[in-house]
């Protein structure tokens, strides 16, 4: 049987009961669109990271541009963020319609080089974006510093990091906004698309009110700013409810397959050999995805696909070398840690409910492979 990358089944088994009263919990509730479901997972959420305000929108996408605009991002605006990265978190700035610009990552951990960041700014430069990518955090003291100094606006992607903290500080709680993802994949992941934003600061969470109901504050007939419809759904907000108490258990589940990942693969690594994930100083990850790092990356894929294990790479294709971003004129070579990466690196099996036997295959494979390469 094949061991997937990425899989629920198993999850939805052992917790059906209850997402099928969710959903049966909504649709006796007799309101479908912005309902109690809604209401109450917003402010669940916020609770559980300590701040005042949670917006329920309806994709993680859709979390960042409106974040983007609820501080203030618009045409002719720069945002400075990383081109390793799912293509969304640049495809919102776009969206936005403002331009990315953007900043190589750490050779160690793969996260935002912080250091690259103030001789990119611009006098068009509106906001920073950094990425918690993986499942750990990007350094935030010195992008704060840069954001205050430079009277810019400071946006968290956590589509990839719920839960995660940074020096005690959960992700999600460092910035002006932050945007959340619950894509089905997710730490906390929905039964369909759903995201959220963050914020502590009452005008932002005005504004993504606004811009997530066509522009309406409220009543539906008046606009006040033209908007989106960017709602989540009442059924996914109900399971989300759900699932909200389990998330530190997922994390958890997740660290418990990462040690056995370090414990049965440690001896591989060294210089020309495997590279495991690092967590950065500060951090503590929770393992949204498991990237390892092999300079003969492709031809490891290739030999396993003997071994019925998927795998899968995060990201192949820098966002700056896609066609669709040929416009903004990045020249290959230009960010050389993130171009070396993507030919490098490649994700193992991980989420909670992965089997120890499954995981032991994963890992026996590897090392057969490993030694053969």
């Amino acid at each position: 049987m094949t061991i997937r990358v990425w899989d629920y089944l198993r999850e939805y088994r052992e917790e059906r009961q209850d997402i099928l009263d969710a959903v049966e919990t909504v649709f006796e509730s007799g309101q479908l669109v912005l309902g109690k479901s809604v209401w109450n997972f917003e402010k669940e959420f916020a609770d559980y990271h300590g701040v005042n305000h949670c917006v329920g929108v309806d994709n993680g996408t859709n979390a960042v541009k409106l974040a983007l605009q609820a501080v203030g991002v618009g045409p002719g605006d720069e945002v400075i963020t990383v081109s390793n990265t799912a293509a969304p978190t640049v495809l919102a700035i776009d969206g936005a319609g403002a331009t990315p610009k953007f900043v190589d990552v750490r050779e160690e951990d793969f996260l935002m080089d912080t250091g690259q960041v103030a001789a990119a700014i611009t006098d068009r430069t509106k906001a920073l974006l950094p990425v918690h990518l993986y499942g750990q955090c990007a350094d935030m003291a010195p992008l704060r510093k840069l954001a205050e100094g430079h009277g810019l606006a400071l946006v968290e992607d956590c589509a990839q990091a719920h839960g995660a903290r940074h020096h005690g500080r959960r992700a999600g709680t460092m910035s002006d906004a932050a945007a959340f993802s619950f894509y089905p994949t997710k730490v906390l992941g929905a039964y369909g698309d759903g995201g959220a934003v963050l914020t502590r600061d009452e005008d932002v969470d005005g504004n993504l009110r606004r811009l997530r109901y066509y522009g309406m504050a409220e009543t539906y007939y008046v606009v006040q700013t033209p908007g989106h419809n960017s709602r989540l759904d009442e059924v996914q907000a109900e399971i989300l409810r759900r699932k909200l108490p389990r998330l530190d258990t997922y994390v958890e589940g997740r660290r418990a397959v990462a040690r056995r990942y370090a414990e049965g693969l440690g001896d591989l690594t060294g210089e020309g050999g495997l590279t495991l994930p690092a967590t950065a100083e500060g951090n503590e990850h929770v393992y949204y995805v498991y990237v390892v790092r092999h300079p003969r990356r492709d031809e490891v894929i290739e030999r396993l696909k003997k071994y019925d294990i998927s795998l899968n790479i995060s990201y192949p294709w820098p966002v700056h070398t896609m066609t669709g971003f040929a416009h903004l004129g990045v020249p290959r070579g230009s960010l050389p840690v993130t171009e070396r990466l993507a030919g490098e690196i490649f994700s193992l099996p991980m989420y909670p409910s992965l089997a120890r036997d499954e995981q032991d295959r994963v890992i026996a494979a590897l090392r057969e492979v490993l030694t053969s390469v």
